[in-house]
Order: C-alpha cells, then structure tokens, then sequence
C-alpha cells in the first residue's frame, strides 16, 4: 500500500515566500531557501513549491530559484508556475524539480498534458486545480491565481487531466485557504470518486484532525497545507503521528 504523503506547500512572489488567505490578503513570510531547509530538516515527504506571480505576469518559472534550493534541499520537490511548455518543464527538471505542476496552462491548452506525459512520464506531472464556490453555490475551477472562473467542475476537469496523461492531481479549495476550518470534504470525495490517480487535498487544514478526515472521509491519497505550519505549533511530524494513529501508513 502506498503510503500517505504530508505535503507542507510554500507559496513563492518574487523572492519572498508568502500566505494568502482565499487567494489575497498576502503575507510575506521570508526566504525560500530558509523556509525550505527548515522542512528538510524535519524529514517531510515532499514539497510543494507555487510560484504564485509566474503566470498573472505573464511569465515563465523562476529556474534560478529552483536551482539554489534544490542544491540545498534532498526532499522531493514539487514546482509549479508559470510552465507553459515541454522546454519549460524539462529545465525545472534538470534544475532539480521531481514533480512539475500545471494549472492555467493545462485549462487553456489540454494537450500541454499529453505531451509532458508522452516526454517525462505521468509520474512527474501533476495537475493542480484550484475549485472555488459560484454564486450557484457550484464549485468551478479557476485559474490564473484564482481570478478568472472557467466553466470547468473539478471532478470533470479531474477525470479529462487523467485522460490525457496526468499522474496526480492537487486539488485546492480556494474558499477554505488559509482560514484553517478543515478541508472541504465534500469537494475532495467529488473528485476521488471521478478518479483513480491520486488526489492531494489542500486548503484549510487546522488541526491535525483534519488530515485525518480529508484521508479517511474524502479518500484523499495525500494532505497539502501550508497556514497550518506556518502560523501554528502543529510539525508534519505531528501530522504524520496522528495518520499513524489512525493506521494510515505513513513514512515515519
């Protein structure tokens, strides 16, 4: 059985790690590179690395960044950003990245996914959706950092990412980041039952409980959070204990 990853996610503007709360209200909380041997040294089993700029700007992923942190950090790591093309991709990759991740690029251009598949395998890419709730009270994908809503449902954007080649998804509630009120549950199991990729759930973790629940409740195969870690006591040590508990298999 595979086991259950605990995923601290790290946001990136600029050269400046930051937070939001429902994708705005952004606080810059320093280094990556300092922020990023702090979970190295605490043994987590991936990182998620989101260059949050790259595409509202127009512009390509910082490969530099990624360079110097992989040079200090042996985690897996996980960049998204900005990545429009098959070059793009293959220079994160040999700058370190284990794992790239698409998002408005892969809503705009599906075929983008086929050809990363088709080059690196589905095991290097993932596809991250960010689901926010419309007026209607549905949950519709969005891109561009969470500013523009497309039409897209995440489980039907889910299952057409699998189609075409994705080996992941990393699915984010936009609602619920970085108010750490619990995951929404409702939308984690809306796309675990369109898909039999693993799903990593994001966005409202709170209290250790909570991983629990996105596990065992919505089927999530991984957890992601960052405010949690970030603003509070609670380690991915902690987090994994308490999967442990649960006996979820974990990596201790």
């Amino acid at each position: 059985m595979l086991k259950t990853r605990v995923m601290p996610i790290v946001l990136l503007s600029g050269y400046n790690v930051v937070k939001s709360v429902q994708f705005s209200s952004f606080r810059t909380l320093g280094n990556p590179i300092t922020v990023s041997r702090v979970y190295d040294s605490r043994g987590v089993d991936e990182l998620v690395l989101l260059d949050i700029r790259a595409t509202p700007e127009g512009r390509g992923p910082n490969v530099e960044i990624i360079r110097d942190l992989s040079g200090e950090c042996f985690m897996p790591l996980t960049v998204g950003g900005g990545i429009k093309t098959v070059e793009q991709a293959r220079e994160l990759l040999r700058s370190g990245a284990d794992k790239i991740a698409i998002n408005t690029a892969a809503v705009e251009n599906p075929a983008l996914l086929h050809e990363l598949s088709e080059e690196f395998g589905a095991q290097c890419v993932v596809v991250s959706i960010d689901a926010q709730i419309d007026p209607q009270g549905l949950a519709r994908v969005v891109t561009h950092s969470g500013k523009r809503p497309t039409q897209l449902t995440p489980p039907e954007w889910a299952a057409r990412a699998q189609e075409l080649g994705a080996g992941e998804i990393l699915l984010n509630s936009v609602d619920q980041d970085g108010v750490m009120k619990g995951f929404d549950l409702s939308l984690i199991r809306s796309v675990t039952d369109r898909v039999q990729i693993p799903v990593i759930a994001c966005g409202g973790a709170g209290t250790v409980h909570d991983f629990g629940r996105a596990i065992l409740e919505g089927q999530a195969s991984a957890v992601a959070a960052a405010s949690v870690f970030h603003f509070t006591s609670i380690t991915p040590r902690m987090v994994k204990e308490h999967l442990h508990s649960l006996n979820l298999p974990v990596r201790l």
